[in-house]
């Protein structure tokens, strides 16, 4: 059945064609598994519950814009009665009654693993749609300042104030000499825009829609992960088309549903390590149901994510078995108000045989985040760049520059192929089980051995993380992690010119150092890393009798190469012999946009040797170490590296790096999400 919504009918009527329905929310209460409902262009502000899912992909329900992007589902409400406090301040008094049981002006962004130093809410005020900076005192709204660690910073001069008078919320607001009443000046009321209240609401597909505006809480592993959308807890949801925007926190979640007894757990109870609550959480989901059958396998594309405050994505346990693909995810967390060990581009956890393939990811405090468990996990043919602050910017959050790819504390197979990686720090591998294929980068690896215990002082903190049954949830053991166990092969390394202001921070903050912050491109932080050959040959029959030669058993895991080429003055690191280094030629990197089209012009094939490789294949990557798993498909079947960056066909022999054929000028992305 398909029932039909419009924002602009008289009444609401019984969802047919002639008499749709007012809202949104109307229909989901009545649809049923393979039911249809066309929503006409127009503002909805409300919250969508869904009340039931479809059984499978033959019978979904389908929540789809008639016109792409022409259906805006709200979490705010438009705010008209501004009076003039003083000088460019205006004032607005807002009845409690608006927001029901959940007030965002009361309600304080909170949560494990959450370290901003200054209280922000929930709410935010938004300026023709922009939001505007939150400030702890009526005073700096009257004279704000530049804040200097703002991405924006002309932008942080709009700046707003909150506080409580009897049952009405005030909000003083300077708008820089903007009249509200000739604007569009809205405030957060709703926390979610489309999110099912209970778990095991699958089988949806949302497709087309623009959603922005939502006062979302801090989404860490260990908390009731929720978003502005997403599908608590369910399988097989398809979110497709949409523009995402404007989440206080998070835009989409694919994440945690709510563990009581483990809900925030460190920061409320204080006696039990984040660490520990977040291994608690895991085996209470296996106790609890999370399996293949019934968890994740989410489908998540085409969409625009932006201007979010902690994530675009974010997940943790739930989004297992998902791919993510051709979303163009960027501006997130760049107002840097919100600051934490939870915030990227895509933060997940857990993302057992997820796909990330053809993603553009840029202007984000980190790119890609993959937190514990990237048990065969592939990210293929994305393009990252501006992934750390820029220059000028004040660096305030002491966990990390920032980054394409951080990969943490997980034992692989993690397999990262065919992308550009463009960023002064291209990724923080504080991990073990990687395999880099065919990737163009131009930045650094950062954290090489390092970053993977608690920072404990007196006792030996090592962070132990579980690893999987292959392609499945259930665990098959808990291991800390020993680094190494890393392959990179026909990879292209192009040195950047350092900033000398990344130096400046990594020097003034204690981090500086090969195996910490480190600004040289290639393989070197693997300097010292055994190969294979020396690894296990230190092996025998004498080393498992107890008491001999354990401390071999937690020294580095070898590193393999082959192939890879290093250019204007980046690395390779101690054990690769057969590099080509080019100590000749100085090479040219230039990323550009045209219209939504995003281009890549380079003179480095005019210098780049004749140097054909083998096709690689799973069979030439092995088996991650600790869960004896290989580099392959979600279904197990192996991979060949016969397409590059844009599919084309290699032949039986290859150039280095993402593309078949080298030109001077290549199309790298463009912009899928058009309104």
């Amino acid at each position: 059945m398909i029932y039909y919504v419009s924002a602009e009918a008289a009444r609401s009527g019984d969802g047919s064609q002639e008499r749709p329905f007012c809202t949104i929310s109307e229909a989901a209460s009545r649809a049923r598994a393979g039911d249809e409902i066309l929503v006409a262009p127009g503002v909805y502000r409300e919250a969508v519950d869904p009340a039931q899912g479809g059984t499978d992909d033959r019978y979904r329900i389908t929540y789809r814009s008639e016109v792409k992007g022409g259906a805006v589902i709200s979490g705010a409400e438009p705010v008209k009665n501004w009076t003039k406090y003083e000088g460019d301040v205006w004032l607005a008094r807002i009845p409690n009654s608006v927001f029901g049981d959940y007030n965002p002006y009361t309600t304080y962004v909170r949560g494990d693993w959450y370290f901003a130093p200054s209280p922000v809410h929930t709410g935010e005020v938004y300026l023709n749609g922009k939001a505007m900076y939150e400030t702890d005192a009526l005073e700096n709204v009257l004279h704000p300042k530049v804040r200097e660690a703002s991405w924006d910073p002309s932008g942080s001069l709009y700046q707003w104030y909150t506080c409580q008078e009897g049952e009405y919320t005030l909000i003083y607001a300077n708008f820089q000499g903007t009249d509200p009443a000739e604007a569009q000046v809205e405030i957060n009321v709703r926390k979610n825009c489309f999110y099912p209240s209970k778990t095991g609401v699958g089988y949806i597909t949302l497709s087309g829609f623009a959603i922005r505006q939502a006062a979302t809480q801090w989404a860490p592993p260990t908390a009731y992960q929720e978003g502005m959308v997403g599908p608590h807890w369910s399988k097989g949801w398809i979110i497709e088309d949409c523009e995402i925007s404007d989440s206080r926190c998070s835009g989409i979640s694919l994440g945690k549903y709510l563990q009581p007894e483990n809900e925030n757990k460190w920061s409320t109870r204080y006696y039990k390590d984040g660490t520990q609550t977040e291994r608690d959480a895991i085996c209470q989901a296996q106790r609890e149901g999370w399996t293949k059958e019934q968890i994740g396998s989410h489908t998540v594309r085409r969409c625009n994510i932006h201007d979010c405050g902690q994530t675009g994505i974010v997940g943790h346990l739930g989004g297992v078995f998902s791919v993510i693909e051709d979303n163009h995810i960027h501006h997130i967390n760049n107002k840097q108000d919100l600051m934490g060990a939870e915030i990227g581009g895509i933060k997940m956890h857990a993302a057992i045989d997820v796909i990330y393939r053809r993603n553009h990811i840029h202007h984000c405090t980190r790119g890609l985040w993959l937190d514990w468990q990237a048990q065969g996990t592939r990210v293929t043919q994305n393009l990252f760049h501006d992934n750390v602050p820029p220059k000028g910017t004040r660096i305030e959050n002491g966990l990390s520059l920032g980054e394409d790819i951080f990969v943490e504390v997980s034992h692989g197979p993690t397999l990262i192929d065919h992308n550009l990686l463009l960023s002064d720090c291209a990724c923080r591998l504080s991990t073990q089980g990687l395999a880099f294929v065919h990737n163009l980068i131009a930045g650094s690896f950062t954290f090489v051995g390092q970053g993977t215990d608690n920072n404990g002082e007196k006792f030996p903190t090592p962070r132990y993380t579980p690893y999987h049954v292959p392609h499945r949830t259930e665990v098959a053991g808990f291991m800390t992690i020993l680094h190494g166990d890393a392959r990179f092969y026909n990879n292209l390394f192009v040195q950047k010119p350092v900033r000398e202001d990344l130096e400046a921070y990594a020097k003034d903050a204690g981090f500086a150092g090969k195996d910490r912050f480190q600004f040289i491109c290639g393989t070197l932080p693997y300097d010292g890393y055994p190969n294979a050959e020396t690894y296990f040959g230190r092996f025998s029959a004498e080393c498992a009798m107890d008491g001999n030669s354990r401390d071999l058993y937690y020294d580095h895991l070898p590193v393999y190469t082959g192939g890879n080429v290093y250019l204007n003055g980046a690395r390779p690191c101690d054990t690769e012999t057969d590099a080509y280094v080019d100590t000749e030629h100085r090479v040219t990197l230039e990323l550009t946009e045209e219209e939504g089209v995003w281009f890549l012009t380079t003179d480095l094939y005019s210098y780049l040797r004749e140097n054909k490789h083998p096709v690689i294949s799973t069979a030439s990557l092995g088996e991650a170490f600790e869960p004896e798993q290989r580099f392959e498909h979600p279904d197990g079947s192996p991979i060949v590296f016969w397409q590059d960056y844009l599919d084309r066909r290699r032949g039986m022999e290859t150039i280095s790096g993402p593309f078949a054929y080298g030109e001077e000028k290549t199309e790298v992305w463009k912009e899928r999400w058009d309104l």
